[in-house]
């Protein structure tokens, strides 16, 4: 069996990245950058007005000062500013040549053009004033290639003088439930039958990547349906199956591949749960096998299915970040298999285990983190600390 690393390694050397697109910055949220963003302008293009107040010379404090115009944003004040002199400034809008500070609205007093101070007035030259470039200069370089644009990086891009973007593709990704014992969410079942939860899950898990889902729902055990169902899926980036990955007599998502011409990458890893993943190539489509249980489903998509489309959509660091917990936790001692343990970690502490059992669900909505209890090497040291992944994204 492969190792996770090893297996997570080959799954993406399966395909490169999908080739990039321009997207208009308000369609960019959620997508990786196909290149970087460098400024094009400067952020402020001029000295501004932190406050509402007045534009002063901090020579002239005390005051008082003769107003001679107003500075509002978009419509600046276009003479200069002598000694004694004033200007009405708000927030946002341009210095006036000849200020150099603001005296705040709330520590001065207007008697018709004249103005007083009431207050302390401003502590230093330069006091509520918003410098040139403070923000960043034009041909700074502000978000890195690969990097994933959220609101915050969006309003950055467009301050810089961005209306479109280059960002990766959105993978097409298509998601198939086998299993006679499977009913669609919301049909009665009988004892015999259960719920489709897994389609529904994976839909769920990929909500915040940047791809294009087609649910094409539930196949039975029968291998020419299967076979069918995959040959329907050939214009997919991602085929992703969930159980009828094993070896049993009904799991037919192996032969039903290699009935179709796919090549198999690998099938089985070192892990628990999720030891059933296979992986392989239908024409231009990945293949993933995602076991049924809905725990080992989860896990191996958390694991498998989201970095390979964070690495087809142009993310430079597909796989999930690894933390440590602060203190050490007594998991079983490594075994043959990587183990992962959905858990609850609260301010960097454990706060909860839970089952085991890959067929349990309810962990899967309680836990926010996966446990490592790594596979053994034979030169573990006894005294590291526990690793884990987040689950949010």
């Amino acid at each position: 069996m492969l190792k996770v690393e090893e297996a997570q390694a080959r799954l993406v050397a399966l395909a490169d990245p999908l080739a990039p697109v321009s997207r208009p910055v308000a369609a960019c949220a959620g997508h990786y950058l196909a290149e970087p963003v460098i400024a094009q302008r400067t952020q402020p293009a001029a000295d501004l007005s932190a406050m509402d107040g007045y534009a002063i010379r901090f020579a002239d404090l005390p005051g008082p000062w003769r107003v001679i115009g107003e500075s509002a944003a978009g419509r600046p004040f276009s003479g200069d500013m002598g000694p004694g002199e004033a200007v009405r400034i708000f927030t946002g809008a341009h210095l006036p040549m000849g200020a150099d500070s603001i005296l705040i609205q709330e520590e001065a007093s207007r008697d018709g053009a004249i103005m007083a101070l009431t207050g302390e007035g401003p502590p230093e030259t330069g006091a509520h004033i918003r410098r040139k470039g403070s923000d960043f200069s034009k041909g700074d370089a502000l978000l890195a290639m690969g990097e994933k644009l959220n609101a915050g990086g969006i309003a950055a891009a467009v301050m810089a003088g961005y209306g479109a973007l280059n960002v990766g593709g959105r993978p097409k990704i298509s998601i198939i439930a086998t299993g006679d014992e499977l009913r669609p969410a919301g049909v009665a079942c009988d004892d015999v039958h259960i719920p489709s939860s897994n389609s529904v899950m994976l839909t769920a898990m990929l909500a915040s990547l940047p791809c294009d889902i087609d649910d094409r729902g539930i196949v039975a055990d029968r291998l020419d349906d299967v076979e069918a169902m995959l040959r329907s899926c050939s214009g997919s980036d991602i085929i992703v199956t969930s159980g009828g990955a094993s070896v049993g007599d009904h799991d037919l998502v192996l032969p039903a591949l290699q009935n179709i011409g796919a090549t198999i990458d690998f099938w089985k890893v070192a892990m628990r749960p999720g030891k059933p993943l296979m992986a392989g190539r239908i024409g231009a489509s990945i293949v993933l096998g995602l076991p049924g249980n809905p725990s080992s489903a989860f896990v191996t998509a958390f694991l498998f299915l989201l970095p390979l489309v964070r690495h087809l959509a142009g993310c430079k660091a597909p796989f999930p970040e690894v933390f440590t917990l602060r203190d050490t936790c007594d998991l079983p001692p490594p075994g043959a298999r990587t183990e992962y343990f959905r858990a609850k970690i609260t301010n960097s502490y454990l706060t909860d285990i839970y089952g085991r059992d890959s067929g349990l669900i309810t962990p899967l909505s309680q836990a926010n983190a996966l446990l490592i209890n790594p596979q053994k090497t034979g030169d573990e040291a006894s005294a590291e600390l526990t690793k884990y992944y987040h689950l949010l994204d």
